[in-house]
């Protein structure tokens, strides 16, 4: 249990401080996470790590040579904010292209994903390579639906390693595929953790049971067994990697023993010794193993074993030099610090100066979010009780959050053009939401953004471009089909109906009715379909009869918006014509 801290809220960003402090040699602090504080040669290229905190050494005792570039870091076991990861990776980029990698969760793929979504259309190649190595939590023959464990550090390692010895972004992103595929992990647990300021665990195992098959977020296993000896803790982590061993496995592997917060070393020590006969036994050389925390999960009681299966490549990369604040390996020349100068600069390199149209299109960004905002405020507890039929019943209060957020970001860079005015908007909403539909709009609203730009002169060819870059957005990052009972069920007819009316000649804002009209009448027709994304997944026979709620509020949304332009273009002729009969305005 943790006992030492002043308010639990602030207690992730208030150890990241005391980190940051306490390793300056190591790490600098950026918003959003650690970056390096020694120099990275140009061109090289930048792994950023990352994830929740509550799992030291993972993910900012891993920044260093040798190893990651920055690590973006969220709150108690939650992602980090995508405007965290993007300011992070802008930190981090040295001119050689950005590698993000982190445990195949939900909410960091989102989050990271948007943070890419962004950096690529900003110019910054970025890939990302996701860790899959749980094998309790999907079967061989689903590896990409495994989550993240304590494999985290093999992917990481070997992709440091070899951005450190100059490889391009390619073969780094190619390395941490191939070491992901062959990296195994299971672990187990003996009772679970507790967050700061709560009194009791996230879970309990039953007195003299083990649970197996745990995560590193307080989540329990997915069964639990008599608790067995040393020998047979061994024999079981053993005999599982082996059967789930990669096809092109050879007989060469590192063996990572992680301790998951309170397993004292000597424990761990002593089962790494029976683990490491086992596989001499089944014919294995262990090669460079580590025992001890690595990535771990506050204080609970739990243990994990992974193993990467090597080749000749693999193993240089693994066995190569690394200094970081919590993992050193071999020998490495003593890095010049990096002027605090560069850093600061890598975070505010986004200012510019608007031209005159694109300024008056941010204009009218403000008045539309505020009127996205309006509408969502007088829906929220509808949206809210719909959400609750198959899910967890937040939409409504979500999307309030995340549009007054947006809305008051826009509002105060006012001003500037309607790339910037979205980009924070977006970034904003992003953060305050938090969840799916926070991801997938501030990513839409930053993707319009970019598309609109900061330009001399805007027609109907940029609306076109900014319907599709929102679309594109929410589909890319959120991953639905058309039928999956989505808000991508409205968004599509909404796109697809504002393309033809333009291709037909028709004004923008004929377009926006016609396409709101579609979005609404698209959103009424997902009641009759079951969900096959998201929450409502499991609940699909509850929420048939019942739209989708992500559906239901883009319609809203696109209605406001159509009804907003039509008023604003009646206001702006009346002006004209009383300008015209000399009345004054």
């Amino acid at each position: 249990m943790t006992q030492i801290f002043d308010n639990p809220a602030n207690f992730a960003d208030e150890a990241l401080d005391g980190f940051v402090a306490a390793n300056r040699g190591y790490v600098a602090r950026v918003d959003g996470g650690v970056v390096r504080s020694t120099e990275v040669p140009a061109g090289q290229v930048a792994l950023v790590v990352g994830g929740g905190s509550g799992h030291y050494p993972a993910f900012s005792g891993l920044v260093g040579p040798g190893l990651a570039t920055a690590a973006a870091c969220g709150n108690m076991f939650a992602s980090p904010a995508a405007g965290q990861v993007y300011r992070v990776a802008k930190a981090a980029n040295a001119g050689g292209g950005v590698l993000l990698s982190y445990g195949n969760y939900a909410g960091d793929v989102l989050h990271f994903g948007q943070a890419q979504l962004r950096l690529n259309a900003e110019g910054i190649e970025t890939r990302t390579v996701t860790v899959t190595d749980d094998i309790a939590s999907a079967p061989i023959d689903q590896l990409e639906k495994r989550r993240g464990i304590a494999g985290d550090l093999t992917v990481f390692k070997v992709a440091g390693a070899a951005a450190e010895a100059g490889l391009n972004l390619d073969d780094v992103e190619r390395l941490a595929i191939k070491t992901n595929h062959r990296t195994r992990s299971l672990g187990v647990a003996f009772d679970g953790c507790t967050l700061p300021g709560a009194s009791d665990p996230l879970f309990h195992v039953p007195s003299g049971q083990m649970s197996l098959g745990l995560g590193i977020h307080g989540e329990p296993g997915i069964s639990e067994h008599p608790m067995p000896t040393a020998s047979e803790l061994a024999e079981l982590l053993v005999s599982k990697l082996l059967n789930d061993k990669p096809e092109d496995a050879g007989d060469r592997v590192v063996a990572i023993v992680n301790g998951l917060g309170t397993v004292k070393y000597d424990e761990l020590f002593l089962l790494f010794g029976k683990i490491e006969k086992l596989l001499t036994a089944a014919g294995l050389t262990v090669v460079e193993p580590e025992c001890g925390e690595l990535v771990t999960s506050l204080d609970m009681s739990g243990l994990s074993l992974t193993l990467l299966w090597l080749d000749g490549e693999l193993e240089q990369y693994w066995a190569a030099p690394a200094d970081t604040a919590a993992f050193r390996k071999g020998s490495m020349t003593p890095r010049a610090p990096r002027a605090k100068a560069e850093i600061d600069d890598a975070e505010t390199a986004d200012v510019e100066q608007p031209a005159p149209a694109a300024a008056e299109l941010g204009r009218q960004a403000v008045g539309v979010l505020a009127q996205v905002r309006d509408v969502v405020v007088e829906h929220e507890e509808e949206l809210g009780k719909l959400d609750a039929i198959a899910g967890d019943g937040d939409h409504g209060i979500g999307m309030r959050r995340g549009v007054e957020a947006a809305a008051a970001a826009a509002e105060a860079a006012s001003g500037s053009s309607v790339a910037r005015i979205l980009a924070v908007a977006g970034e904003a909403w992003s953060e305050r939401a938090g969840g799916t539909s926070g991801a997938l709009w501030g990513s839409a609203v930053i993707a319009t953004g970019h598309a609109l730009g900061n330009k001399e002169s805007y027609n109907a060819s940029d609306a076109a471009a900014a319907v599709k870059a929102f679309a594109g957005a929410i589909t890319e990052l959120g991953k639905a089909d058309a039928g999956d009972k989505t808000m991508v069920d409205a968004l599509l007819p909404f796109r697809d109906a504002f393309l033809a009316e333009l291709k037909g000649g028709a004004p923008v804002d004929r377009a926006l009715a016609a396409a709101a009209a579609a979005a609404e009448s698209a959103a009424s027709r997902t009641a009759g379909l079951r969900p096959l994304k998201g929450r409502a997944r499991p609940l699909a026979e509850k929420s048939l009869g019942h739209p989708d709620p992500g559906a239901v509020s883009f319609g809203l949304i696109a209605a406001r918006i159509s009804h907003y332009i039509d008023l604003q273009l009646t206001a702006d002729s009346d002006l004209a014509a009383a300008a015209g009969n000399g009345v004054p305005a």
